[in-house]
C-alpha cells in the first residue's frame, strides 16, 4: 500500500464519519484554546505579582552606614527594612563617602539598577506664593535611578538627568502631598516648572510624583527629591551616602547581595 492509498482511505473514513470527525476536531480546538488561555492567565498573574512585589521593594536592597537611632540588627547581618527591602550594613565603622558610592555604582556589574543617594534631612517646609506646607517634608538627594529603586513613579514632568546630578543645580521632584498642598488638590501636576522654596532655598519643580502612601515612620509623599550633589548644601544632610540596588527578579536577590559584598570589599581596602 502506497502513501497515496493511505491518504485516500483516511479521506474516505473522514467523509463517511463527518459528525464524529467534526466533534473530535472541535474538542481538540477547544482544548488547545483553553490551554492557551490558562497559560496566558498564569503568565499575566505572575507578571502582576512581580510588579506588585517590585513596587514594595522586595527585589531591592540598600547598603548604608549603621544608624544608631533605628535598630535594624547588628554586625554584618542582612536586616529587613520597611517595604520588605533588605539592608547590608557597611563594615569597618566608616561612613560611605561619595567616592565610595560612585566607585560601587561604576564597578557593580550584576544586571540591576544602582542608585547613589543622600538624606538631606527632614522637618522642612515648602513655600509657593502664599501657600506653605507643614514642616514635615523630607529632602532626599538622588540620581537618575533613585525613583525606580525606591518605588516612586512620576505623575507629571521628568526625572533627574545626569546633568542635574553632576551640576547639582536647584531642580527637584515633589511628592503628591507636597504638590497638593502647594498647587491644589485638583491639579497638583500644575506645579511642574514652578519655583518653590524648600527651607528658604529656591528650586524649580521638574516633576510631580504619584501617591505612594505612608508607612509607620516615613511620610513618603511629603518629599522633595533633588540630586545628591545638591542635597549636601542642607545643614542637616547626612555625612554618609546610601547605595540602592534593584534586581530584575526577586529570585536573584541573594546572588546580587553576594556580588555587592564582593564589590564593596574593593571599596573598603
Amino acid at each position: 500500500m502506497t502513501i497515496i492509498d493511505s491518504f485516500l482511505i483516511a479521506f474516505r473514513t473522514v467523509c463517511s464519519n463527518m459528525l464524529r470527525t467534526g466533534i473530535t476536531v472541535a474538542i481538540i480546538a477547544f482544548g488547545i484554546m483553553a490551554l492557551i488561555g490558562i497559560i496566558t492567565a498564569i503568565e499575566a498573574m505572575n507578571q502582576s505579582l512581580k510588579e506588585s512585589f517590585s513596587s514594595m521593594g522586595a527585589n531591592a536592597f540598600s547598603i548604608r552606614y549603621r544608624e544608631s537611632n533605628i535598630p535594624f540588627g547588628g554586625g554584618n547581618n542582612v536586616s529587613k527594612l520597611d517595604r520588605g527591602k533588605k539592608v547590608k550594613k557597611a563594615t569597618l565603622n566608616k561612613f560611605i563617602r561619595k567616592e565610595d558610592a560612585e566607585y560601587f555604582r561604576d564597578n557593580y556589574k550584576f544586571p540591576s539598577l544602582v542608585s547613589v543617594y543622600l538624606r538631606g534631612g527632614n522637618g522642612f517646609d515648602c513655600v509657593y506664593g502664599d501657600k506653605k506646607t507643614n514642616p514635615v517634608t523630607n529632602v532626599w538627594g538622588g540620581d537618575e535611578n533613585y525613583l525606580p529603586v525606591n518605588g516612586y513613579t512620576i505623575q507629571e514632568g521628568r526625572n533627574l538627568n545626569s546633568l542635574d546630578v553632576v551640576s547639582g543645580r536647584n531642580v527637584c521632584l515633589i511628592g503628591s502631598n507636597t504638590a497638593t498642598k502647594l498647587f491644589g488638590i485638583n491639579h497638583p501636576e500644575t506645579g511642574v516648572d514652578k519655583i518653590i522654596r524648600v527651607a528658604g532655598l529656591p528650586y524649580r519643580v521638574i516633576g510631580v510624583l504619584k501617591p505612594k502612601g505612608a508607612s509607620s515612620f516615613l511620610r513618603q509623599d511629603d518629599v522633595v527629591v533633588t540630586s545628591y550633589n545638591n542635597a549636601r548644601r542642607f545643614k542637616t544632610a547626612s555625612t554618609s551616602y546610601l547605595i540602592g540596588v534593584m534586581v530584575n527578579n526577586v529570585a536573584e536577590l541573594e546572588t546580587a547581595i553576594d556580588e555587592a559584598t564582593a564589590v564593596f570589599r574593593g571599596v573598603r581596602k
